[in-house]
């Protein structure tokens, strides 16, 4: 084909921008899996055509080929070349086991300087709808030119558009990214196309130096866009179709029919031979293809056209095995002489000679080598199951010391929910607690020490240890463990569970990350957050849940140890009750138990010190002395004071006896709190705190006056009688209350009992 004259012009630049690299000339492509043995052709039939091998299904004339839509033609030219042709001129350039190679074609339009379209032509679109066929996804789109524009157009509303625009100096070598040279990937299974092309600029702005577009469908590994500095005078303007056509094939997928293998298995017309297998198409319009089997090799499409790889024929020299090489079909079998072991593959583990009589010290030793590793083995086995036994017999020994048959017993009387808590194992705790390393310590108490612990499913808890083994404690424990699997209120810490197979028992609590309330009080942590309305929560928080403990509905609950330093608090400050180490559960028959006299000193009951006759009234008792240090902010045992106000119980009744209780309330409480609800709570904790238990109220009565006294409202004690911060910091005696010429306070009852006399500093 000769170009017109007019497309000279443009064909120079395009060949600036273009040209097309081959690795390999696609007509030298013979080798496939289909042709590989004798016979590849029915019998009679031409097998190649020029340098182009033909295999069945395929042929060269009608009764060569499975059926019509496989015949090929095979031209020859006066000089004697072949070339073989599919429909009226298509070239083949190769024909594999899954994929066929055809000619080129290629669409083009060129315009004038004055953007006038001088020639055009589209390529072949649709000779593909009804042969076994279909464009392969090896193949892409490709425009090459400048200001030109090209689409592709197939089935099912399939449109890829291509733009490419250029000047003389951004054109990049081996990039077809939109500059000068551009790509699309087509889907599988494509049976036809069609190509439009466009300019949109008329090339008026790129004629001087490109004046025509291309268009057309390659393989993309035959196509490499790549700029020429110099292509010379002589150039023939037919090179650039030319080398397209001769370099750049059409990839098809070809495949047998519309059936899958499954369907095609049924039909009679079933194109696979004896030893192959189906592979269906991957295209997505159906049909197959045939393989031969592992271990086969010839033409699956033939009769009897697979046949058997005499595997060891082909590795010749022992190859594959070491001493003997038996084929057999589709396969193969090594073997060892008489007496070798082994098998006999070169890859595995070969073919080993016997040990002979004249080294009878090869026996020997290896005899003696065995019996040595025996004896290895039933010493190591003897000894880990010693140890283990050993481990069992000591997990069960602590089991019983910690009071593992006490728990079981009180499961037994079902004493409450006891068998749903989680035992835990002693490895777990360890790892919980890095090995209970000293930095993961929470708090030491007289029972045990508090570690703080992340579990596997990530929960943070604290882990009770305690200090030493012995009766007391092993009572203790089980006790805190039966008494607090039965509680289920919101202002008690939650148990998670125990482990008993350690020297030590152990206990699993939730975590309450902010402390105790001891800490706040006198350690100033609380000074923040720790107001009137907080402390009068707390208070009334701690009486609600020992009240609940007492009147508890299978068995009362009497906490015996009931301690500012044994109410947690969490992470927005609610009060937890802890610590039910010295607990005690009281039948509903009785009113009080004899025990042994437990607690802390200046939170212990003195009735119950006297008497050791336990009843309720003795939580109330040390209830009184948290609410005294909730008032004060003094410590329960006050060290710098002379011997008769060392305990803070009988100090703050003192004072409220002499009158003079707003000496020893803390400041914060004086400016915050209304003298209503002082002088009342002062009430609730001097009855709290009567020498008698009989004279006490009940803490439900207690959590009732409670709950009443934070509904009072009023002005703070200090701002009714004119006190500001920096007047309290002066004198003590500005922490009394004035009174009238009666003797009584302001707004007051003449029976309160903190009335001290004003005296002016």
């Amino acid at each position: 084909m000769i170009l017109p004259s007019y497309q000279i012009a443009c064909f120079y630049v395009c060949v600036l921008m273009l040209t097309l690299a081959t690795a390999q000339n696609t007509t030298n492509s013979t080798s496939t899996t289909i042709t590989k043995g004798a016979n590849v052709t029915k019998p009679g039939c031409t097998k190649q055509c020029g340098n182009v091998t033909v295999p069945y299904p395929f042929g060269i004339g009608s009764d060569c080929a499975l059926n019509v839509r496989f015949e090929l033609d095979c031209n020859t030219s006066d000089d004697g070349s072949q070339e073989l042709i599919l429909g009226e001129n298509i070239v083949v350039y190769d024909i594999s086991d899954a994929e066929f190679r055809i000619s080129n074609s290629i669409g083009w339009r060129c315009y004038n300087s004055s953007g006038a379209v001088l020639d055009e032509s589209l390529a072949w679109t649709t000779f593909l709808e009804t042969t076994p066929y279909s464009f392969s996804a090896l193949n892409r789109f490709t425009v090459v030119g400048c200001d030109d524009y090209a689409s592709i157009t197939g089935p099912n509303n399939f449109e890829y558009g291509c733009n490419v625009s250029c000047s003389t100096r951004d054109v990049i070598e081996g990039e077809c990214m939109g500059k000068g040279c551009c790509q699309k990937q087509i889907p599988k299974g494509l049976k036809y196309f069609n190509t439009t092309m466009s300019s949109t600029q008329n090339h008026t702005d790129v004629w001087s130096f490109n004046s025509c577009g291309y268009a057309f469908l390659g393989e993309a590994d035959h196509f490499r866009f790549q700029g020429l500095p110099d292509l010379g005078d002589d150039l023939n303007v037919d090179d650039f179709y030319d080398r397209i056509k001769a370099s750049v094939p059409v990839v098809l997928d070809w495949a047998i029919g519309s059936h899958t293998c499954t369907q095609a298995l049924k039909s009679e017309d079933y194109a696979c031979s004896e030893n192959s297998h189906c592979i269906d198409s991957d295209t997505g319009l159906g049909g197959y293809r045939c393989s031969c089997n592992p271990g086969y090799q010839g033409n699956p499409y033939l009769n009897q056209g697979c046949q058997d790889v005499d595997e060891c024929a082909d590795h010749p020299s022992n190859s594959l095995c070491e001493k003997m090489c038996i084929n057999t079909p589709g396969s193969f079998n090594c073997s060892c002489p008489h007496g070798y072991t082994g098998d006999g593959r070169k890859d595995g583990r070969g073919c080993v000679a016997p040990y002979h009589d004249q080294f009878p010290w090869i026996k020997v030793s290896a005899g003696t080598g065995v019996g040595l590793i025996s004896l290895v083995v039933v010493i190591t086995l003897l000894y880990f199951c010693i140890k283990k036994r050993k481990l069992s017999q000591a997990r069960e020994k602590f089991f019983q010391q910690n009071g593992g048959l006490l728990l079981k017993h009180r499961i037994s009387t079902k004493k409450g929910g006891v068998d749903a808590t989680r035992i835990f194992t002693a490895e777990e705790l360890k790892k919980a607690t890095n090995n209970f390393a000293n930095d993961k310590i929470l708090g030491r108490g007289g029972n045990g020490i508090v570690y703080r612990g992340v579990l596997r499913d990530t929960r943070i808890v604290a882990i009770k240890k305690s200090r030493i083994v012995d009766e007391s404690q092993i009572e203790q424990f089980i006790n805190e463990v039966v008494i607090l699997t039965q509680i289920n209120h919101r202002n008690v810490v939650k148990l998670f569970g125990c482990c008993l197979e350690d020297e030590v028992p152990l206990l699993v609590y939730e975590y309450v990350s902010e402390g105790t309330l001891y800490e706040h009080i006198h350690n100033q942590r609380g000074a923040g957050w720790l107001n009137w309305q907080n402390r009068f929560r707390i208070a009334a928080e701690i009486a609600t849940t020992l009240a609940y403990l007492h009147s508890f509905a299978s068995m009362p609950i009497i906490h015996r140890d009931v301690k500012s330093a044994n109410i947690l608090l969490d992470n927005v400050f609610t009060a937890k009750v802890a610590d039910f180490g010295v607990s005690k559960l009281i039948p509903l028959d009785q009113t009080h138990v004899a025990t042994l006299v437990l607690g802390t000193s200046g939170y212990l009951d003195p009735e119950y010190f006297r008497t050791s006759q336990l009843t309720e009234k003795s939580d109330v008792y040390s209830f009184g002395v948290v609410l005294a240090e909730l008032l004060t902010g003094l410590k329960p045992i006050i060290r710098a004071r002379n011997e008769e106000d060392k305990n803070l119980a009988d100090f703050f009744v003192l004072s409220m006896n002499k009158n003079s209780l707003f000496h020893i309330i803390d400041r914060r409480v004086l400016r915050e709190g209304s003298l209503e609800q002082l002088q009342k709570m002062a009430e609730v904790v001097k009855n709290c705190l009567r020498p008698h238990g009989e004279d006490r109220p009940t803490m439900k009565e207690v959590a009732i006056e409670l709950e009443g006294l934070r509904k009072i409202t009023g002005v703070s004690w200090s701002n009714q009688y004119g006190l500001e911060e920096n007047d309290q910091d002066k004198s003590s005696d500005l922490y009394t209350v004035p009174i009238n010429s009666n003797g009584n306070t302001p707004n007051s009852d003449s029976s309160r009992i903190m009335h001290p006399t004003y005296s002016p500093s």
